[in-house]
Formats: structure tokens, C-alpha cells, sequence
């Protein structure tokens, strides 16, 4: 009865979240010919709003009218859980945007993608998965980048950006002794929202010495434990011991987060260059300028965390694979999709000959400009928990480093205790 009550309740969700898009009410298009029928699992932000999403559908769909497309709109963040749960039940979508393909690929789940459907893509190896791509490797990210409230930074006497770690910390106690929350940080429904400043010391730490430590963690010679990982680890954990990063916030969700930001309620936001979207919204922007600087290392140098990847997947056993393969390529290299996803979510299209569009936004070219910097000064690392296939976590370990933080945030549990439960996690995993 469990498993039927389970399955309805999964039915219900899908048929609610559910809307068909560029499909007229006969099964035929005008020509007479039947419509393929695909799926497409998206997730919608204050950026990606429905109709950002409707109008991207259509551009394809226009141009491709023997396709019709089903929009299906996971409940939550994470997106991963939600695409787990259809396959359960037998309701796979045909194709799906950031789904991270572990698990879904080794299970023959997920279509690969041929070099040939690849070469377009900047980085076309980007995410494989025992050697092939099953999730095309379309933007660059960086996570995260640190932006800031000058207005806040200026009222607690701070001058400039901070340019090593002890700085940074130096600059958050300046803003709390002023009554400043230092960062802004989030959870709830949305976890990924309370990782942000555990990326950045782990790529500081940990990636900028060992760039292949994630090779090393699924070959069993470093762990969760070891010094460099702890280091990283224990920074953050002093960031909320010392109330740098408020524990209470890691309640809040993802746009009541970024809303915090944009209303002043702390100084600064480490978050996805996708913040850039809502920075630059006329409606949203703030009377405050934003300023953004590359969260420092010990050192001082430089260090850009980030992710190429998270594109369109494709169901192995879509019933229109062909159209579903066709649909997937066509709506991420369609030049005014790329355009929008700048303009929408401040994403770096990896498209080969493809150039931003030039009336992007003030925030966004702060971003861009700082990930320049890393590329020019091969300063680029993995972004951890973000990277895809082989270069990502075990299947279900992002979930638990997820929890993770909002341990070590609400003081619930010691980093020690933290590290070793994923120690325990991975092999479980593994």
C-alpha cells in the first residue's frame, strides 16, 4: 500500500507541475504529420521565471513544429531527487536540465551523446562519465564569486577588497562589530544555499594544490579527513562559530536569500555567477552599488572555482530519442537561448565562437571579468560538489556534504564528526 500511495501521490505532483508547450490541441501539426511528444523536466528561480522557460520551449518548437513539448517543473531545488523519484515510478522525463548524470548514466538511465553531437562545445569532455557525456557540457560557472554591499563595507570603515583569508576575516569582524551580518547564507528547502563558503575554502585549499582530489578520493588514496581537507573545512566551521555566518539563516530558502542580499541585511553574498541576473534587474537592483571580488586564499593568490556543465540530458528510453536528441542540441545552441541564459541567469555559454551579448549588465561583467583573470592566469579550479560524472562525488554524497554544512552552520555537529560521517557516506556509496 506504501508503494501505491507513493505512486499516486507522484502521479498527482507530475500531472499538477505539468503544461504542454508549442503543441496545438490535434495530435497532427498543420502539415499533417504526427507530433513526437517529448518531456522536459525544468526548475524554475526568481530568474527563470515560467515564461523564460515557455519562450526558450518555443524558439525550438518553432523551428522544429513536428516536436511538442510536455514542460514538467520539479518542486523544489533539487532537481536530482525529483528526476530519481519518476524514473521509480516509471515517468522519466525525455529530456532534463541540470540533472547531474551519476548514477542516472551507470544505470543506463541516460542517453550519451556522440563527438559528432559534441562539437560545438568548448569543453566536449567535460562531465564523462566512464568516458562518454551524457549531460552537455553548456555554460561556465563560477562558484562562487563574492559579492558585496559597498554601502555596508564603507559604514564598517573597510576601504577595499580583501585580498588574503586573514583579511577577509579581519573585514567580517569589522562588519559585525558594526552590527553587520558579515554573509548572507541560506538552506531550507534549497541546501546548495548554505555550501557556498565551503566551495570556496575547499577550492583554496584543497583544489588549488591537489586539482585531481576528487580522482584521488574515488581511487581511496586521500579522504574526507586528511589535513588539507579539514583545514578548508574548519574555516567554515569558524566563519558561523565566530557568527560571521548567522545559524538561524540556514532556514531561509534560496530567493528569500538572494532577496536578503538585494535588501541590505548583510554585507556579503558568495553565490553562483547566476546571482548576476537578478543583480542586474532593473526592478531588482539595488540603490547600493555591488561590487564582487574572487574569495582570497591564504596567500593572496588567485583562485576561480568553477563548472562547466550543467546542460540537457537525454532519456535513454525516451520514446521519441531522436526528436528528444534533436530537441536538446537545438534549444542549447540556439543563439537567442544562449543570449537569455546571460541575460536570465548570468551563465557563460562553453559554445564555441560565442560571445556574450554587449548590453550585458554591470554585475555580470564583474563576474565575467574575474573568471577572465582565472582563465588568463590558469587560476581555474573545480568548483567542489558542483563538477558532473567522473570528476563529481559518489551518487547521493552531495546530499550528505549538503547536510554537512548546515551542521557545522548550526554548531550540530564538529567538523570531525562531519568529515568522518563522509568518509562513511562515500564508502557506503562506493
Amino acid at each position: 500500500m506504501k508503494h501505491k500511495a507513493l505512486l499516486t501521490a507522484l502521479v498527482t505532483t507530475l500531472a499538477a507541475g505539468a503544461c504542454t508547450v508549442g503543441e496545438q490541441q490535434t495530435p497532427e501539426s498543420s502539415g499533417g504529420t504526427a507530433k513526437k511528444e517529448i518531456s522536459f523536466l525544468v526548475f524554475e528561480t526568481p530568474n527563470l521565471t515560467p515564461q523564460v522557460w515557455d519562450a526558450a520551449i518555443k524558439r525550438v518548437t518553432d523551428k522544429y513544429p513536428d516536436i511538442s513539448v510536455k514542460k514538467l517543473v520539479a518542486p523544489s531545488e533539487d532537481r536530482v531527487s525529483y528526476a530519481k523519484q519518476l524514473l521509480a515510478s516509471g515517468q522519466f522525463p525525455d529530456v532534463m536540465i541540470a540533472v547531474s548524470p551519476a548514477g542516472f548514466a551507470e544505470s543506463g538511465a541516460m542517453a550519451a551523446f556522440t563527438p559528432d553531437e559534441l562539437k560545438d562545445f568548448d569543453f566536449p569532455n567535460n562531465g564523462a562519465v566512464q568516458g562518454k557525456i551524457y549531460q552537455l557540457p553548456t555554460n561556465t560557472q563560477t562558484i562562487p564569486v563574492v559579492y558585496y554591499n559597498k554601502d555596508l563595507f564603507a559604514k564598517a570603515g573597510i576601504t577595499g577588497t580583501p585580498k588574503t583569508y586573514a583579511e577577509l576575516v579581519d573585514d567580517a569582524a569589522k562588519l559585525k562589530a558594526k552590527g553587520i551580518t558579515p554573509f548572507v547564507t541560506g538552506g531550507g528547502k534549497d541546501p546548495f544555499a548554505s555550501t557556498l563558503a565551503w566551495t570556496a575554502t575547499l577550492a583554496t585549499d584543497v583544489y588549488a594544490k591537489t586539482p585531481d582530489w576528487m580522482a584521488k578520493r574515488r581511487a581511496g588514496t586521500v579522504k574526507f579527513t586528511d589535513p588539507d581537507f579539514k583545514k578548508a573545512t574548519t574555516k567554515f566551521a569558524e566563519l558561523a562559530k565566530q557568527g560571521y555566518i548567522d545559524k538561524k539563516d540556514v532556514s531561509r530558502d534560496y530567493a528569500a536569500t538572494e532577496q536578503a542580499f538585494l535588501d541590505g541585511k548583510g554585507a556579503m553574498y558568495p553565490m553562483g555567477n547566476w546571482f548576476a541576473a537578478a543583480g542586474d534587474d532593473p526592478k531588482r537592483k539595488p540603490t547600493w552599488e555591488i561590487g564582487a571580488f574572487n574569495w582570497p586564499s591564504d596567500d593572496g593568490s588567485v583562485v576561480v572555482p568553477a563548472f562547466t556543465g550543467g546542460g540537457l540530458s537525454v532519456s535513454a528510453t525516451a520514446k521519441n530519442l531522436p526528436e528528444a536528441k534533436k530537441f536538446a542540441l537545438a534549444y542549447t545552441l540556439d543563439k537567442t537561448n544562449l543570449d537569455a541564459s546571460v541575460h536570465n541567469d548570468g551563465l557563460y555559454p562553453a559554445i564555441k565562437g560565442y560571445t556574450p551579448p554587449a548590453d550585458t549588465g554591470a554585475v555580470f561583467k564583474l563576474g565575467y571579468d574575474l573568471y577572465q583573470e582565472g582563465v588568463k592566469n590558469n587560476s581555474v579550479t573545480q568548483a567542489f560538489s558542483w563538477e558532473a560524472g567522473d570528476d563529481g562525488m559518489l551518487p547521493g554524497v552531495v546530499d550528505k556534504w549538503r547536510a554537512g554544512a548546515q551542521d557545522l552552520i548550526t554548531g550540530n555537529k564538529t567538523v570531525d564528526q562531519v568529515l568522518a560521517s563522509l568518509d562513511d557516506e562515500w564508502s557506503k556509496a562506493s
